[in-house]
């Protein structure tokens, strides 16, 4: 392919630019196109590497001078993250705290603006979640303009937690100096690029996060319990967003990030990872490697057809009998692992210290069918299933219960 731009090095540094060519937005680093194959996390390089991935994304740069190295070593780049405020603890109408910020983001961004690795600057992360206001975007805007004079080699892009009229209308006001718009969408993936279209976006967007959908998406249980999608469930919603959403908008949708490169607890430990604690991948990282190479894993995680349990939703009497099954397309040399396991105490914003579910019952079987006792104790509960194959893949189901 022709270079769109001649090869800029500085110290070691590629230069990144937007280019507009007709009507499509091209990424071009070193001068070639470069299309964004990411996940959200800087963990498991090797991994992602291995199957065609090309980017990580932090939301913080606490540790980026390793980060970006580690990434270089493998031939990947980084959007290096800058945590800006939030509503909670930051008053971007408080000039002291706004200078103070300022001055953070000098220092970060001459701190790592010559990394080889580095590929954009990403200011913020849903800092306008009950705070889209004119101050926050007026001092969004200072920081891009900050930072694009610190750096004119790399793009400045700002994360927001979807998009509204509102939202699009106060960037492009007040932060017109950034280059491209970082979008985290979960359930609304679907209708993004219709969205954008609609609120007048003109300028190329990148779906910094996106993956199955969120607990505030999904129905609840009479006493606020989340249902979780299987593994299985989110690969498709997996499969049909990106295809239709990410894939069918090149030229103006410049690539992703998937969340999550790892995992983490928010309201299970199983809801947002690609990973799962103990370390098997889930199907969605089949499907990534899919995207990027066109390769079918021929060691393919376990997919459930079908899930069922007898208390799912429903408040049930100390020590009542529980029967579930776990249908799958292939259940050969597979192991099955329940757990009985109690509701995280306190859900926090983005699980952020989150305390983990206690297990207090654990029954493994060489079959996807299981009866057994639920416990004594009155509480919020979720029957756990995980279901793992012999090349570290593995399967997940739950289903919450309270037992009154």
């Amino acid at each position: 392919m022709i270079s769109l731009l001649p090869l800029i090095f500085t110290q070691g540094l590629m230069h990144v630019q937007f280019v507009r060519v007709d009507d499509r937005w091209i990424l071009a680093r070193g001068g070639k196109p470069y299309v964004i194959h990411g996940v959200g996390g800087t963990q498991r390089l090797d991994d992602l590497a291995k199957i065609g991935g090309n980017s990580i994304r932090s939301w913080g740069s606490e540790k980026a001078a390793t980060e970006l190295a580690d990434a270089e070593k493998r031939g990947l780049t980084m959007t290096v993250g800058i945590w800006l405020g939030h509503k909670s603890y930051f008053d971007y109408s408080n000039e002291k705290q706004v200078n103070e910020q300022y001055e953070s983001v000098r220092k970060q961004v001459t701190a790592h603006r010559n990394a080889p690795a580095l590929l954009l600057w990403g200011l913020g992360n849903e800092m306008e979640n009950g705070n889209n206001t004119d101050v926050l975007w007026k001092a969004v805007g200072d920081l891009a303009k900050l930072t694009k004079s610190l750096d004119p080699h790399h793009p400045v892009m700002t994360v927001v937690a979807e998009v509204n009229q509102e939202k699009i209308d106060f960037i492009k006001k007040y932060a017109p100096e950034v280059d491209v718009l970082g979008v985290n969408s979960y359930g609304g993936l679907a209708s993004l690029a219709d969205r954008l279209q609609k609120f007048g976006w003109t300028k190329p967007y990148i779906v910094t996060e996106f993956g199955t959908l969120g607990p505030w998406e999904t129905g609840k249980t009479a006493w606020g319990a989340a249902f979780e999608q299987t593994s299985s469930q989110k690969a498709d919603f997996f499969r049909k967003n990106y295809t239709e959403s990410i894939q069918k908008q090149a030229g103006w949708c410049i690539g992703s990030y998937a969340f999550l490169w790892g995992w983490k607890q928010e309201e299970t430990p199983t809801w947002f990872g690609l990973f799962l604690p103990t370390g098997e991948k889930t199907e969605r990282v089949d499907l990534l490697e899919e995207f990027w190479t066109g390769r079918k894993n021929p060691n393919p995680v376990p997919r459930i057809a079908n899930w069922e349990c007898s208390v799912t939703g429903k408040k049930i009497a100390p020590g009542s009998e529980i029967k579930a099954s776990a249908k799958l397309d292939s259940a050969a040399g597979l192991t099955f692992e329940w757990v009985i396991q109690t509701e995280t105490p306190e859900q926090k914003r983005d699980g952020d210290g989150e305390a983990a579910p206690r297990r207090i019952t654990v029954a493994n079987t060489s079959s996807g069918e299981l009866t057994l006792s639920a416990p004594r104790e009155k509480g919020k509960y979720r029957l756990a299933l995980t279901i793992r194959n012999k090349s570290g893949g593995a399967a997940t189901a739950n289903a919450p219960f309270f037992i009154e």
